[in-house]
């Protein structure tokens, strides 16, 4: 685990300069990668090339040194993450004669494509981001991995191709900083972070998920295709029974693979249904202790240990709580908040940076539940499908209005855990006519049309999802594998699995993810919607594939989640920093916001009036643009 960087500049350049630039680069991401680093400078003539990365050291620790080169030093490879069937790829390749120098898995991934090209990319199971130099054929290739759980910005700017893991390494190299990009301005008010391919920054792109760059040094130009192609989803005839079975054994064969590491791993354990039955599974597969970690809170409302203890009772580990309280956040929010890069408001990403940091104070690896969701069909949203249909179905548009206009007469409680009274708002705003309600329920920031209000018109996207339509192939989503493949897109890949990746390399320590599995998600995309979502039970099929390991019902208990009282803060710790966001000139000076609009949103809020997801969407942008883009 580490991050890689590099660019291609359109001329010959000097040795020393180039090293300079790329150890500038790689300094960016010290935390990505504490224990080692490594650089590869080239140039000729009308090119060079550079790379270099940032290394945690899980596997081969002795002899896994980057850059890898190619025995004739023709290939040369920089890489992030981990393949997780590496052993077997190199097993493979050892039997076609194939001889390898180190035990990594970098080392695999040269071989494989010594032998087969790019096609290779898909034999991979794992989560990267990585660079190949291949001298003979001129070319550099730079590939991400299939779910995106590794990061890969890239640019083309100043007479240079620059890619790196984090934004802050590209943004280093450029001469000034580009713009804010309108279309991850509005994603990001919509969302509350901004999906692949977009970013802030106009000119700067994520490389998507299961994409590889070629890019040609001769012309200069470069080009991005799939690595897996995507196939009609066809679904198959196969009793519950059996693909019960075939569940259960799936996710045991991937927490095993994925449980490879040279050095202590452990669980994060909340006791929700994901982590408990990947902690399990690893439990399982030791003979030892296996070592758990929660976070609870000082605030009992939002305190949730009781379930993890639950859970690490029953599989017997050696588990470890963490009790964290307001003070301790809210001193982390500007630490954690800047190293996104860029605008992102999910709270969640607080107590989940907390729990990294003190775990990595016991294991450099930990196997967390991510993903659960999206592979069997888990958030209360997907919900929202069949409650639109009936809804509108009974109910006429006309008295809908009405409904919603009652609704909002009511009295709002003072407080911003997403209850009863949240999710019935929700439900209401989300109703469409037009069958565009699932784009609204994705939307937790600025949802529907009310973003025109705060933002100048002419930062306004009219169609900010066209490019997430245009390649899912959904315009109007009207079924549970429709709503899980928009949400690997989006949400997984922009907001999951951002979170995650840099509160925990930010702890400099590595997260993996057995339910981010292809093999799994393709087949759980083959399986009847109703095996996943049973009338009202979530991931049903999940559930009673390990059903008989817990007590009776223990899946089946509520699990609220990562909740944090943003919302209260915004009015007493972070007033001062919320109130210096609406300052006068700040908003005219930005050219981005309708002051009026804006100023009285958080006035709003901080009388009492619960805007809490408006308020912390807009307090994350302001942050990042007085915290980072007005000091680059």
């Amino acid at each position: 685990m580490c991050g890689i960087n590099g660019f291609i500049s359109i001329k010959e350049e000097n040795q020393e300069q180039l090293h300079k630039y790329i150890t500038q680069m790689n300094d960016m991401i010290i935390h990505r990668g504490p224990d080692d680093d490594g650089t590869f400078t080239y140039s000729d003539e009308g090119f060079s090339v550079v790379m270099g990365m940032r290394r945690l050291s899980i596997i081969d620790l002795n002899s896994g040194k980057q850059p890898i080169y190619s025995d004739d030093k023709e290939i040369v490879i920089v890489f992030n993450g981990e393949i997780y069937n590496y052993r077997e790829l190199r097993s493979e390749l050892e039997k076609q004669g194939v001889t390898f120098n180190t035990k990594s898995d970098t080392e695999v991934i040269l071989r494989l494509y010594e032998n087969h090209g790019t096609k290779a990319f898909n034999q991979l199971d794992g989560m990267y981001g990585f660079s190949i130099y291949d001298k003979k054929k001129g070319k550099v290739f730079i590939a991400r991995d299939f779910f995106g759980e590794k990061p890969l910005y890239y640019t083309q700017k100043d007479g240079k191709f620059i890619w790196a893991s984090e934004l802050k390494s590209v943004v280093k190299l450029l001469n000034t900083t580009p713009g804010i990009d309108k279309q991850g301005l509005n994603l990001f008010f919509k969302l509350t972070y901004i999906p692949a391919p977009f970013t802030i920054y106009d000119g700067i792109r994520k490389l998507e998920p299961n994409s590889f760059i070629t890019y040609d040094l001769s012309s200069h130009r470069f080009t991005s295709v799939a690595i897996e192609k995507s196939n009609i989803i066809e679904k198959i005839d196969v009793s519950f029974d059996e693909a019960k079975s075939n569940v259960n054994q799936l996710v045991q064969e991937s927490v095993s693979s994925r449980s490879v590491s040279d050095v202590p791993i452990g669980t994060f354990l909340s006791g929700g249904v994901d982590s408990s039955i990947v902690s399990l599974c690893l439990a399982r597969m030791n003979d030892a202790k296996i070592n758990t970690f929660s976070v609870g809170f000082e605030k009992k409302s939002y305190d949730e240990t009781d379930k993890a203890q639950a859970v690490a009772k029953l599989i017997g580990s050696k588990h470890h709580e963490f009790i964290i309280g307001e003070k301790e956040l809210e001193a982390n929010v500007d630490k954690i908040l800047s190293n996104f890069d860029e605008p992102f408001a999910d709270s969640s990403s607080l107590p989940t940076y907390l729990v990294a940091n003190k775990t990595a104070e016991h294991v450099k690896v930990a196997l967390t539940g991510d993903g659960g969701d999206e592979v069997f069909g888990g958030y209360n949203k997907y919900y929202m499908g069949n409650i639109n249909k009936r809804y509108t179905g009974v109910v006429p548009e006309m008295v809908h209005g009405l409904v919603k206009k009652m609704n909002g007469l009511l009295a709002k409680p003072k407080h911003d855990k997403r209850g009863k009274r949240y999710k019935v708002d929700k439900i209401l705003n989300a109703i469409d006519y037009s069958d565009n309600y699932y784009w609204d329920i994705i939307s937790l920031g600025y949802p529907s049309d009310s973003l025109n209000a705060y933002l100048k018109s002419e930062m306004i996207e009219a169609n900010p999802f066209s490019h997430y339509k245009n390649i899912t192939k959904i315009n109007s989503p009207k079924n549970l594998t429709e709503y899980r493949t928009i949400d690997k897109h989006m949400s997984l890949e922009g907001d999951m699995l951002v979170k995650v990746d840099r509160t925990s390399m930010l702890s400099s320590i590595e997260c993996r993810a057995p339910f981010l599995n292809k093999k799994l998600w393709n087949y759980t995309n083959t399986l009847p919607d109703g095996y996943l979502m049973k009338g009202w039970d979530k991931k049903y099929i999940l559930k009673a594939a390990f059903k008989d390991d817990f007590s009776k019902d223990f899946l089946d208990k509520p699990k609220s989640g990562f909740g944090v009282p943003v919302g209260d803060w915004l009015r007493s710790g972070l007033r001062q920093d919320l109130e210096q966001c609406i300052d006068n000139d700040l908003l005219k000076s930005q050219h981005i916001f309708n002051e009026d609009a804006v100023k009285k949103l958080v006035n709003d809020h901080l009388n009492g009036k619960d805007n809490t997801f408006k308020v912390w969407t807009f307090y994350c942008f302001q942050k990042w643009y007085l915290n980072t883009y007005v000091k680059n």
